[in-house]
């Protein structure tokens, strides 16, 4: 304005201030100060400013335990010109146990990170500068004094979790340590921190609910659920891809608004490889906040109607069938601030490439931010969601089952309406932990009552959240109220079978079970060696060094996989190679199992491995690395998850083989099979051609050979091509690869780099046999095809896609890696 002819600005507080950024960090003992950047973690705040180690490099993890020991505070300064009216405080991913205060004035206590706080600060608020200050308590020290209060003893497993009493608290399981996990029990603050002011309303959730009705149409009801501090009428928007309607709605506390789309003519959303991934924008709008999700039209069922083998257990979207292709997600990094939205796309794009439609979301971490979910939906991706409970036993007091009620009601109410959401599981092996503890397998009616209590608190929550969510109990579980062996069971429910690699058995034990739905099942491998060179010198470069073992959290995992590899191949000559022949019987390990299972279709409906990503470099079951490269175990997985898949499955008395077809898609497939021998000069010999046909959503058995037709010193080899265009090869070894007289493979490797994209081609051509060709670089990127075969006198052209723009006229240095020159000093 102008006041005679001086012009004056007029300063008005916005109704949002957004509180994240940069933050004071101090130990409350006033030792340490330092800077944070909300949202973001202790750790990596302290290991930026130079006061910490890097974590994951070496042996550091010892180093950095201090950390959680402590508390810690964080605090910055802001500005409000006007404090009238009603002020709150929105907090979401808060770890864990904190404090909050507004110029000296408590404004809230917390202590789950999976719920949002909304605290009102009005009173606690001035004209000019204010101050925000949170303090964080010691996690495992909050942990272990909750555990003394509890009217008996609740166990933890202390194989997994080095850091105790991480049961006590609502936090990820995973941070006080996993057998893949660092153990720092990270904390700090990953989600909203943003102070506002509520006007008429405010909105508290968007949920949807969609019927399908026999014509074709779909009538979306949305609901909006709005919170108001005083009587007044909300001018509510709700808009689906332009259609928008305005309703005036009376509102004093809590209000549901509801309004009804009808959809004459809808686009279904799909799982990826079974049609489009259709969505449409709905948002719902007050004067002064909008809230905007995507929306999918479908329909999902879980059937586990009774059969002569048990119940089936299969998800049906859209009224057809879908076989579950996944593996269990984890966090993305053990430490929030070194996750981003980028990273966990590339971990997901890689899942959708090599042919997934599932991911697991495992109930050790975290219910994920909003964008992990909208990626899912948008790639396809079904969600299998865990609670976030896993191998442990929980308390089952008042005050801790009426937090997980709240917690569950708002997590529900936030991720129900996307379209990828499948499955509302209670639990990750919760029932099984009831026969790990002492004090559970001597007193287990009391131990089992209060597991029940927590497992109805949050089947209750969820069912009054969203009426008719699929719900199941825990994983694994053979059904309702079924309380039995899951992990050996298989004639019902979903199974996690571990006996190959937990108990030392060989890979076609895998054969031996029959699952209905295998949610988990692993094998470990050693992360890639140019990830082990961000945490390893060269004197570390040894399995039993103590820098290599304490990047390995599973108790004789090494062992096992070097005994592993004493059990199938020749030793490899040194520790590159190791790292490399870990990968691949790591493949072969889970290849194993997926096209046995896949075979039994409609049996068995899904096969979900562990794992997909790590949190850390470190050894485990993941295919994707820590950064997300591809192990070699990715690159077959492409392949026994393609849609159409053929693949050699021994018979129980080993006289026979059978070429298993399976087809997942929704059309008749017919396939050309050409099986042949491999000599051990890479000569093809072959044996005959098979023309089969499956049917949509099946498997058959397109042709079967006798194990006399394969001569000694051998393999079985085919390739296969389909009417719809998919295709691919594979071998079989009548025995073991360490019986086979492997010569040199002869592989000869030309470049050539790709003006027009960036990336690089890369030329392999073999003399003789070359078995599980793998190509690698200290440059990171993804290679179109890799841990392939060539027999003498073949070529593969492999492109190379570098993750950043390389420096023209520079090539990585490639490495090739093949399975003779693996186990040979020539």
């Amino acid at each position: 304005m102008q006041i005679g002819n001086e012009i004056v600005t007029q300063q008005t507080t916005p109704s949002s201030i957004d509180l994240s950024g940069s933050w004071q960090l101090t130990s409350v003992d006033g030792e340490i100060k330092s800077t944070i950047t909300l949202p973001g973690d202790v750790h990596t705040a302290l290991h930026r400013a130079g006061l910490i180690p890097d974590p994951y490099f070496g042996r550091n993890e010892e180093k950095v335990q201090c950390v959680a020991q402590r508390e810690w505070a964080v605090e910055r300064s802001f500005t409000l010109q006007e404090v009238e009216g009603d002020w709150y405080l929105d907090i979401d991913y808060l770890d864990t146990v904190g404090s909050v205060y507004i110029n000296g004035f408590l404004a809230l206590e917390a202590d789950n990170s999976f719920r949002r706080y909304r605290p009102d600060v009005s009173s606690m608020l001035k004209s000019g500068d204010n101050v925000i200050r949170i303090v964080f308590a010691s996690n495992p020290g909050v942990g272990a004094e909750r555990q003394k209060q509890q009217p008996f003893y609740v166990p933890y497993s202390t194989g997994n979790s080095p850091i105790p009493d991480g049961n006590m608290l609502r936090k990820p399981q995973c941070h006080f340590g996993w057998d893949w996990n660092i153990a720092i029990a990270p904390l700090g603050l990953y989600g909203t921190i943003a102070l506002k002011k509520l006007e008429t309303a405010r909105i508290e959730h968007v949920v949807t609910r969609q019927v399908h009705n026999n014509d074709g149409s779909v009538d979306l009801t949305v609901t909006a659920s709005l919170f108001a501090k005083h009587a007044g009428v909300a001018q509510v928007y709700f808009d689906l891809d332009g259609e928008r309607v305005r309703l005036d709605v009376g509102v004093k506390g809590e209000t549901d608004v509801n309004y009804l789309f009808h959809i004459d003519e809808p686009r279904l959303w799909w799982p990826s490889g079974s049609g489009e991934q259709a969505l449409y924008t709905l948002s719902v709008e007050l004067s002064d906040e909008v809230v905007t999700k995507q929306i999918g039209l479908r329909t999902i069922d879980l059937i586990t109607t009774p059969d002569a083998s048990g119940a089936r257990f299969a998800f049906k979207v859209n009224g057809r069938e879908i076989f579950c292709r996944g593996a269990n997600w984890i966090p993305a990094d053990a430490l929030y601030s070194l996750s981003s939205p980028e990273k966990t796309e590339d971990l997901l794009q890689s899942a959708k490439a090599a042919n997934m439609n599932m991911i697991r979301v495992w109930g050790g971490g975290f219910y994920e931010q909003d964008y992990f979910y909208d990626l899912c939906d948008r790639l396809g991706l079904l969600v299998w969601q865990d609670f976030m409970f896993a191998c442990n036993l929980y308390p089952s007091t008042e005050d801790f089952l009426g937090n997980v009620a709240i917690e569950v009601d708002y997590q529900v109410r936030r991720l129900s309406s996307h379209p990828s959401i499948a499955l509302w599981c209670g639990d990750n092996e919760l029932v099984g932990a009831l026969t790990w503890f002492e004090e559970s397998r001597k007193d287990r009616d009391r131990y089992l009552v209060s597991y029940d209590r927590l497992n109805r608190t949050i089947e209750q929550a969820v069912k009054k959240a969203l009426p008719g969510a699929l719900w199941w109990p825990s994983s694994p579980a053979s059904g309702y109220l079924d309380f039995g062996d899951a992990w050996h069971a298989d004639g019902s429910g979903d199974m996690h079978y571990w006996s190959v690699w937990h108990e030392n058995k060989s890979f076609d034990n895998y054969r031996s079970v029959r699952p209905r739905f295998c949610s988990e099942f692993g094998f470990q491998s050693y992360t890639s060696l140019p990830v082990i060179r961000t945490y390893a010198e060269e004197k570390d470069m040894n399995i039993a060094s103590p820098v290599m073992e304490l990047h390995q959290k599973n108790a004789g995992g090494n062992e096992r996989i070097a005994g592993t590899m004493f059990r199938y191949f020749r030793f490899p000559k040194d520790f590159p190679n190791f790292v490399y022949l870990s990968q691949i019987q790591q493949g072969l390990a889970i290849k194993t199992a997926v096209e046995y299972w896949r075979s039994l279709k409609p049996h068995c409906m899904g096969t979900i491995y562990w794992q997909l990503n790590d949190t850390w470099p470190v050894a485990s079951w993941s295919s994707l690395d820590y950064g997300g490269r591809w192990k070699a175990m990715h690159y077959l997985v492409k392949r026994f998850f393609q849609p159409v898949a053929v693949a050699a499955i021994p018979s129980e008395d080993g006289k026979k083989i059978r070429f298993s077809l399976v087809n997942d898609t929704l059309a008749d497939v017919s396939v050309d099979l050409s099986i042949s021998v491999l000599t051990m000069k890479g000569e093809r010999k072959h044996l005959k051609d098979v023309q089969a046909v499956c049917s949509p959503d099946a498997a058959v058995t397109a042709a079967t050979i006798d194990v006399s037709d394969i001569a000694e010193g051998t393999l079985l080899a085919w390739r296969f091509t389909a009417s719809n265009g998919m295709g691919g090869e594979g071998h079989h070894v009548n025995g073991t690869y360490k019986a086979l007289e492997l010569e040199p493979a002869g592989l000869m490797v030309t470049h050539e780099y790709v003006e027009a994209s960036g990336a690089i081609d890369i030329n392999v051509t073999a003399k003789g046999l070359a078995l599980f060709v793998m190509i690698e670089s200290e440059t990171d990127g993804k290679y179109s095809d890799n841990a392939f075969d060539l027999a003498a006198g073949e070529s593969r052209r492999i492109t190379f896609t570098p993750a950043h723009q390389l420096e023209r006229g520079k090539l990585p240095d490639f490495r090739f890696y093949d399975l003779h020159s693996c186990q040979s000093a020539d």
